[in-house]
């Protein structure tokens, strides 16, 4: 993997969970040599105190439900810096290309004609839940493992998840952004063949010193993310390891 930054390029950063310790070797590397950092609310931004101390520092986080920054600003951005001959890094939270738009924002920088790479980050979706000592896969009781977005409820005309086929897909499910939805999301599940007794677990602020689990069934979690409050960040584990607690063990 190339070590120094160039001129001119962007580079996709993805900076793990949130607690800076999961942030790679490369990706603060390139933190430390960047002219310009472009940053998320969330991932590890307390590594950006050690970008150096004449470097840009853009803050274009979204809140759930509340002020954003449009997406094409983000990538009329990047290309504005890079194209002044600008290092530009591109700090994401958790994995640029697992529901971080690193995709688009590769394609905007490329069909603009300006160099872009990624060095991959740690995803939220398997490093949180095991923080809180839940695997995602396990010998005897789960295969798999699929990760999916419930920003977009079942029914919605937006989704294309095929909400059936996972509930009969016999892997675990590890929902993203599935606070606000989550009463319909248990709710189909269960209506599409999943037992309403299967372990269900939310993992809020994961890797944080916040970081809280909760331990429910799929028929009982939407009630218990409403009474606990429970707000974003925060992953949501269906599936017979999610009754585990290896953090407990020992």
């Amino acid at each position: 993997m190339q070590s120094e930054l160039t001129p001119g390029e962007v580079v996709l950063v993805g900076g793990g969970p949130g607690d800076p310790d999961l942030l790679t070797v490369a990706g603060l590397r390139a933190i430390q040599q960047a002219d310009v950092v472009v940053h998320d609310r969330l991932g590890a931004n307390a590594a950006l105190a050690e970008t150096r101390a004449d470097a840009e520092l853009v803050n274009v986080g979204k809140i759930p439900r509340g002020d954003f920054t449009p997406q094409e600003d983000i990538n009329a951005l990047l290309v504005d810096r890079a194209c002044k001959g600008l290092k530009v890094v591109r700090l994401k939270g958790g994995d640029s290309f697992v529901f971080g738009r690193g995709g688009e924002e590769w394609l905007a920088c490329a069909e603009a004609g300006v160099p872009v790479r990624v060095i991959p980050g740690v995803t939220s979706a398997v490093s949180v839940p095991a923080l809180a000592g839940i695997p995602v896969t396990h010998r005897g009781m789960s295969q798999g493992f699929t990760v999916v977005s419930g920003h977009v409820p079942p029914g919605d005309p937006r989704s294309d998840v095929n909400w059936d086929a996972l509930a009969r897909s016999g892997t675990t499910l590890v929902l993203l952004m599935a606070v606000q939805n989550l009463p319909l999301i248990a709710a189909h599940l269960i209506g599409a063949g999943l037992s309403a007794t299967t372990p269900t677990a939310i993992v809020s602020d994961g890797s944080t010193e916040h970081q809280h689990r909760l331990s429910s069934t799929l028929g009982e979690v939407g009630d218990v993310a409403e009474v606990e409050g429970v707000r974003p960040p925060a992953i949501v584990v269906v599936g017979e390891v999610a009754g585990f607690d290896f953090s407990a063990v020992g």
